[in-house]
């Protein structure tokens, strides 16, 4: 099939904001084109790949009242749909991870005080499901105290590039090199950057070298061409041995690997590799994932390594995403305050009789696995948000087992206004071999109105509403498309980077194309 290349408004912008002047910026008051059918880049046809999503389903609290997680902070796949709705075509269903929606955005959340027993301060809200009148959601949300620039440790960065011929695109290299600017620019003088490429080949492109020489720097980024094939294992490989030939005790030592996750050479079995990297971690070395491009682009794999790496993953789409990941969230995206962070919950069957966790399929455990300290968990930084959402079946409070709230009748604590038991391990980032830390928050019954629900719980609501929508759920029920931009509009609250109205007009732009699918 004849490679197509799609340029809109949009990618000319991207195009000419690649250059040197890597201030220059689009908004995300993006305009939607109108679309033909040979418009479109139909995703997956040349190859880009996901991670199978088989949806949480609704389970009884009666035999199964304990839920329990692994954190994620990750927003790649809600850039990523984006691109693909911008480009005039519907995501695929795995491509479509609810939870990396939610977490997209931020929410006005009690940042952690000197009362908080953890670096995470949990908050809960809730209110009746939109999509199913009679089920209700229990948001519950997490947030970490914000960066406090001028006290940052030392940080070693290794820039980990991708310069194989497929990045030769304008939103591949290109966008890379603009986007790994932007960072340069939040780092301290004292912070060092090695840069390491892979391709046909490996090379130390730029040894460890203070920000003081950002010139030199951003010309070993000028100077990068896109050519051969992708000898991905031998390149992280070696990115790691730079990290450990720099590496500062105490500080912030993280490898940032930039790539379209195409590793058509070089890994003779990923689950060597995953393990590779999972060892490499108890070094306290991190790894983080920026993934750019369409058409053979591998968020599988993009998610696999961040995940085994202690690190997170952001798709970057343009420098407006660039903007967000590495300057607006610059703190959480470098600097790791807790790891390993498991959330479980026990669901009180006075209140509820069935549950289902929106998202989160990826990151699901054994609740056995809650106390394991050599189960890897989610990692969350400096300045995160974490919401994740539970829709709920309303009890009529009959029980059958033995548990927290019951035996075979609710006992005294089951009785009371507890709706959920919230218990929270994780470990501290600055101690090797930490053992983890365990706080918990019984969760108070106090059902709201939809209306009367804050800003942060219907915006949250609409964005899963229109995940469900996306992924053609089973569960969707009278989930609709006017419903979430309604939702979503009386809700932008303070809204100061225009994301949430740039989310209605993605919604409407998904609508149009739904209508004529």
């Amino acid at each position: 099939m004849k490679k197509r290349v799609v340029f809109t408004v949009l990618g000319s912008l991207l195009w000419l904001s690649c250059g040197n002047n890597h201030d220059m910026m689009y908004s995300p008051e993006y305009q939607y084109p109108s679309y033909t059918k040979d418009m479109q880049v139909p995703t997956g046809e040349r190859g880009e790949t996901f991670k199978e999503i088989k949806e949480n389903p609704f389970v009884e609290v009666s035999s199964q009242p304990v839920s329990t997680f692994s954190v994620d902070v990750d927003r790649a796949a809600y850039s990523n749909i984006r691109r693909m709705i911008q480009q005039g075509t519907l995501p695929p269903k795995d491509a479509v991870r609810i939870e990396e929606m939610i977490n997209y955005f931020d929410y006005d959340y009690p940042t952690p005080d000197a009362q908080t027993p953890s670096p995470l301060r949990v908050s809960y809200e809730q209110a009746p499901a939109p999509w199913n009148s009679t089920h209700q959601l229990l948001r519950i949300g997490l947030k970490t105290k914000p960066l406090d620039l001028s006290n940052t440790p030392p940080s070693h960065l290794v820039f980990l590039i991708d310069i194989s011929g497929s990045m030769a695109d304008y939103n591949k290299l290109p966008l890379l090199k603009s986007s790994l600017k932007l960072l340069l620019s939040n780092l301290k003088a004292g912070d060092k950057v090695s840069i390491v490429t892979y391709a046909s080949g490996t090379r130390v492109a730029l040894e460890p070298t203070s920000v003081r020489e950002r010139e030199k720097i951003e010309k070993i980024l000028d100077g990068l061409e896109a050519g051969g094939a992708t000898s991905g294992e031998q390149g992280i490989q070696l990115a790691y041995e730079q990290a450990h030939k720099a590496f500062i005790k105490g500080g912030n030592n993280r490898i940032i690997l930039a790539t379209d996750g195409d590793f058509n050479i070089g890994i003779s079995n990923p689950n060597d590799l995953k393990a590779f990297i999972e060892k490499q971690r108890e070094g306290g070395v991190y790894l983080s994932v920026l993934g750019f491009g369409m058409g053979n682009y591998r968020d599988d794999m993009a998610e696999t390594l961040a995940d085994s790496g202690n690190g997170n993953y952001a798709y970057i789409d343009n420098l407006t995403e660039a903007k967000k990941v590495l300057v607006n969230e610059f703190g959480g995206t470098l600097f790791t305050v807790a790891k390993d962070v498991k959330l479980q919950i026990e669901f009180n069957p006075k209140y509820v009789k069935q549950y289902k966790l929106l998202g989160y399929e990826n990151r699901m455990l054994a609740n056995e696995d809650f106390t394991n300290d050599k189960k890897d968990a989610g990692e969350v930084g400096a300045g995160h948000t974490v919401t994740a959402i539970y829709e709920i079946v309303p009890s009529d409070g009959k029980v059958t087992s033995s548990l927290r709230y019951q035996d075979s009748q609710l006992n005294e604590i089951g009785k009371g206004n507890e709706v959920a038991f919230l218990k929270i391990r994780y470990k501290d980032p600055k101690e090797a071999n930490a053992a983890s830390r365990e706080v918990v928050e019984p969760l108070t019954y106090n059902l709201k109105e939809l209306a009367q629900a804050s800003d942060d719980f219907r915006f949250a609501a609409a964005v899963a509403e229109f995940g469900l929508l996306l992924r053609d759920s089973e569960y969707k029920a009278q989930a609709s498309y006017d419903q979430v931009i309604e939702l979503a509009k009386n809700a932008f609250g303070r809204d100061e980077e225009g994301y949430r109205k740039e989310f209605v007009r993605l919604v409407e732009g998904a609508k149009l194309m739904a209508k004529n699918k």
